[in-house]
């Protein structure tokens, strides 16, 4: 696929040029098989130029064999648009115990397809379909050692230890559901 209007910062990130950018489904298509052609399944098309603008918006294709590590962002907020898919958002408090997990999706799921955190919690995504395509929106700038990573959750390249602890986080995610469903909330 030819990428005349993007810049590759890496395998994952790409820089949209020009004053205008418009994001269809030849950038979808060609964000997801960027996504998964490499090791950690996700990529995106920044609409910002630099890490230091102040207004962050991306549109990011996440594979569901990728591993997002439990983070959180200091000062910040987020918000996802879903494009295409289904996911949790799974949010914990500081010790790592589910507070909420809200069901979002495209318009055809018919789940909600915003949200908005704008507590400094820690979250992860528990994917839904093969593919989620998301537009994020965070304010800037953007350093990577301000995220702070959940220490209590595994850390991305052990594969055997993130698939159970994220099983283990969907289990209880469902249970959780279950028992909501049950006492009539």
């Amino acid at each position: 696929m030819n990428t005349p209007d993007f810049r590759k910062i890496n395998d994952e990130v790409f820089i949209a040029q020009g004053s205008i950018v418009k994001i269809g489904p030849s950038e979808v298509a060609f964000i997801k098989a960027q996504a998964a052609a490499n090791d950690r399944r996700r990529a995106r098309i920044c609409a910002h130029k630099s890490n230091d603008d102040k207004l962050h918006e991306m549109i990011i294709a996440i594979s569901m064999q990728s591993y997002i590590h439990p983070h959180k962002h200091p000062g910040k907020s987020e918000s996802f648009h879903i494009v295409e898919g289904a996911v949790d958002i799974v949010v914990f408090d500081d010790d790592g115990v589910v507070t909420e997990a809200i069901e979002l999706g495209d318009p055809t799921t018919g789940r909600f397809f915003f949200y908005r955190l704008e507590k400094n919690a820690y979250h992860t995504l528990l994917l839904k379909t093969e593919f989620l395509v998301v537009h994020e929106i965070t304010n800037g700038p953007f350093v990577f050692e301000k995220t702070l990573l959940a220490p209590w959750a595994p850390n991305e390249g052990r594969i055997a230890e993130t698939n159970q602890y994220m099983k283990s986080v969907a289990d209880l995610v469902q249970k959780n559901r279950l028992a909501a469903d049950q006492s009539g909330q």
